[in-house]
C-alpha cells in the first residue's frame, strides 16, 4: 500500500497537533504556521485548512461563531518552510462576519479560504436522522484492523491524535473482495485527549479531521487502496450547525455520488453519538490511476 501525497504526519501527539493548530501573530492580519518536522511530502491538506480558520477565527469576536467555510487548495505546501496567513476583514455585520484567507509560500498562494461567522439565534430546527450503526466501543480501530490484515501497521495510519473506528469495510478489504464495496463510508472519530473548551479549537479540529477519511470513501467504492493512486483534496467545504466536542466520539457518515475522470467527490455529515448533526462536508479531490489496475 502507497500513501496518500498529502496523507496526516505519523507519530503525532496531541500536543504537537495542538501546537501546529496555534499560529503566531506576526501583524495586525497576518499570521504564521508551521508543519511538523516529520511528514510527508507534501503539507496535509486538513492541517492548512485548520490553520487557515484559526488565523481567520482569531480576528473575530469570540461570540460569533463559524458556521461555513469554502476552500481551495491551489499548490501542494511545502512542510519545510512556514505558511504565512493573510486576513481579509471583508464584513463585520450586526450578525454575521466574513474573512478571506490566503497561504502563501514562497510568494504565491497555496491555498484559499472564505469563512462566515454568526452571532446565534433563535429559529427553526431539524435534522437528518443520524444511521443506525454500531457503537464505537464495539469496533477495532483502523490500526488494529491493518495491523489483523498485514501483520503491521503502515506508515501511513500509525499513532496518531484523532482516533478512526470504521464502521463498514475499509478500502483494502474491498479491492480484496468486490461484494464489500459500498458508496457509504461511516467512520467514528474523536481526539485521543481532553481539549479546553474553546468552541474555536473544537471546531478547527474537525477540519482538519474532516480531510483524513472522505476521498477514502470514492475508494472504497471502487475497490481500491492506495496503492497506484495519487490522491490530493482540490477543494473542501463545510458547514458548522451545532457547538460539539472533538473529544467525544463524531459519527462522520460518508459517501460517494459521483467520480469521473480524475476527479472525485465525497460528502459527509458529522454526529455526535445521541443523534446530533453538528456538521456537513463536500469535498472533491484529485483521484488519478497512476497503474492498470482498473
Amino acid at each position: 500500500m502507497s500513501e496518500r501525497v498529502d496523507a496526516p504526519m505519523r507519530g503525532q501527539s496531541l500536543a504537537d497537533l495542538l501546537a501546529v493548530l496555534d499560529l503566531e501573530q506576526i501583524e495586525v492580519n497576518i499570521f504564521r504556521g508551521s508543519s511538523p518536522k516529520e511528514g510527508p511530502q507534501r503539507v496535509f491538506g486538513g492541517q492548512v485548512a485548520g490553520q487557515a480558520l484559526v488565523a481567520a477565527g482569531r480576528t473575530v469576536p469570540t461570540e460569533r461563531h463559524v458556521h461555513s467555510l469554502h476552500a481551495y487548495f491551489i499548490r501542494p505546501g511545502d512542510p519545510a518552510v512556514p505558511i504565512v496567513y493573510e486576513v481579509d476583514r471583508v464584513r463585520d455585520g450586526r450578525s454575521f462576519t466574513t474573512r478571506r484567507v490566503t497561504a502563501i509560500q514562497h510568494g504565491v498562494p497555496i491555498f484559499t479560504l472564505s469563512a462566515s461567522f454568526h452571532k446565534e439565534e433563535p429559529g427553526l430546527d431539524h435534522r437528518v436522522p443520524m444511521p443506525d450503526v454500531p457503537p464505537p466501543e464495539d469496533l477495532p480501530s483502523t490500526r488494529e484492523r491493518l495491523r489483523d490484515a498485514f501483520g503491521r501497521v503502515p506508515g501511513f495510519a500509525s499513532w496518531h491524535p484523532i482516533e478512526l473506528r470504521p464502521v463498514g469495510p475499509m478500502s483494502h478489504e474491498a479491492e480484496r473482495d468486490p461484494r464489500l464495496r459500498t458508496v457509504n463510508n461511516p467512520v467514528w472519530l474523536k481526539v485521543d485527549g481532553r481539549l479546553p473548551d474553546d468552541r474555536l479549537t473544537h471546531v478547527c479540529l474537525m477540519t482538519y479531521a474532516s480531510d483524513m477519511t472522505l476521498l477514502d470513501t470514492v475508494l472504497l467504492r471502487h475497490g481500491r487502496s492506495f496503492e497506484g493512486i495519487l490522491m490530493a483534496s482540490l477543494d473542501h467545504a463545510m458547514w458548522f450547525h451545532r457547538a460539539f466536542r472533538a473529544d467525544e466520539w463524531l459519527l462522520y457518515a460518508q459517501e460517494t455520488p459521483s467520480a469521473q475522470g480524475a476527479r472525485g467527490l465525497a460528502r459527509g455529515l458529522v454526529y455526535t453519538r445521541d443523534g446530533e448533526l453538528v456538521c456537513s462536508v463536500v469535498q472533491e479531490g484529485m483521484i488519478r490511476v497512476v497503474d492498470e489496475k482498473g
